[in-house]
């Protein structure tokens, strides 16, 4: 299942310009909108599917870190390419989960590298509620789901993971290592010493990556957060990505906003993304002037580079404040309130 099936939605009263997509509808793009509380964002358009979980939660005056928690585990259900069991495994065939959450006050959970285990985002507040830790990684991290009574999944890939990561083996001649993890010689793929890349784009063009990142403010002005991925496909066994990193993938705080992201997870590691945009809000810049800001940095870093990556932040201030904004076009959120209580996509403004 892609994550970027855009939707054709009406929107008044915010600024916005006109995009058609293939069809020859049209769609609005915004970076800018000011809605009421209670409120839930989640990035790209499945994030309809992440909010209608969060929904119920808000309406009924819940609060905004079980809406965001309610908010993944959906998204971790639904089968798709990129987030949960039945997405898409690194190069050596083996599907590997990252996650985490966290609330205004500075509370934070996170697991990575997480195999087998079907809601890594419960997981993940478990480490924040039940530990002294931030982050639990690898067979760590599965003992203490395990423990906790999370039950240990079967490790088999879906059909369509398995097919796809056969088609990707046949392209790269990538040759799995067995047991690599009791290898003392490993050594990069390649004979010049180079590694194998995943790609940033797969066949049909679309990007690789499209991590499930959500953010509610709730009825009482609380603010949570909450990101969830089986990150790039065809990655490097072990590589970990920005989602369970507090301040990289996502970062709340309620004296300013929420902010998350999806994309090239190294690119925002490197500018600690998600906490530079809430504390561009804290200066004052609006959430699409502090997810531009976030932007610019990454693209600076090398310009040409960044045409053929994306990355895309999603922001909500503590005054209900929506703002997002993407290296090129085709980044998408969803918004979900009493205004639209079934949801709405709108596609925000890029770089490029």
């Amino acid at each position: 299942m892609k994550r970027r099936q855009f939707l054709t939605l009406p929107l008044v009263g915010v600024p916005f310009y006109f995009a058609r997509d293939l069809l020859g509808q049209v769609r609005e793009k915004t970076s800018n909108l000011s809605v009421r509380k209670p409120v839930v964002v989640s990035t790209w358009d499945s994030g309809i599917t992440a909010n209608k979980a969060a929904w119920p939660i808000l309406e009924m005056k819940g609060s905004s870190l079980d809406a965001v928690e309610a908010a993944g585990r959906a998204s971790e259900d639904e089968p798709s390419c990129c987030v949960g069991l039945q997405a898409w495994p690194d190069r050596d065939g083996r599907v590997t989960l990252d996650a985490s959450i966290m609330d205004g006050d500075g509370g934070c959970g996170a697991v990575s590298f997480l195999e087998r285990i079907k809601h890594p985002v419960s997981v993940a507040r478990k480490v924040m509620e039940m530990t002294p830790h931030v982050l639990l990684s690898g067979e760590g991290a599965q003992g203490f789901a395990v423990a906790n009574g999370f039950p240990l999944e079967e490790g088999k890939l879906s059909p369509e993971a398995e097919k796809e990561w056969k088609k990707w083996l046949e392209k790269s001649q990538y040759k799995p290592v067995m047991n690599i993890e009791n290898r003392s010689n490993w050594r990069p793929a390649n004979a010049d010493g180079s590694d194998i890349p995943p790609p940033y784009r797969f066949d049909d063009g679309s990007f690789n990556h499209d991590t499930m990142a959500t953010a509610a403010l709730d009825a009482s002005g609380k603010l949570a957060g909450m990101v969830t991925t089986s990150g790039m496909a065809f990655k490097m066994r072990g590589r970990v990505g920005d989602s369970p990193i507090i301040g990289a993938g996502m970062f709340v705080d309620n004296g300013a906003g929420a902010a998350v992201s999806s994309g090239v997870g190294e690119e925002v590691i490197r500018i600690c993304g998600t906490h530079t945009v809430v504390e561009q809000m804290r200066m004052g810049r609006t959430p699409e002037q502090a997810c531009r800001e976030a932007v610019r940095r990454v693209v600076k870093r090398d310009t040409a580079r960044a045409r053929e990556l994306q990355v895309g932040f999603l922001a909500l201030s503590k005054k209900g404040e929506i703002g997002a904004f993407s290296i090129v076009k085709g980044f998408t959120f969803s918004v979900t309130n009493s205004d639209w209580p079934k949801g709405k996509v709108f596609e925000s403004k890029s770089w490029f």
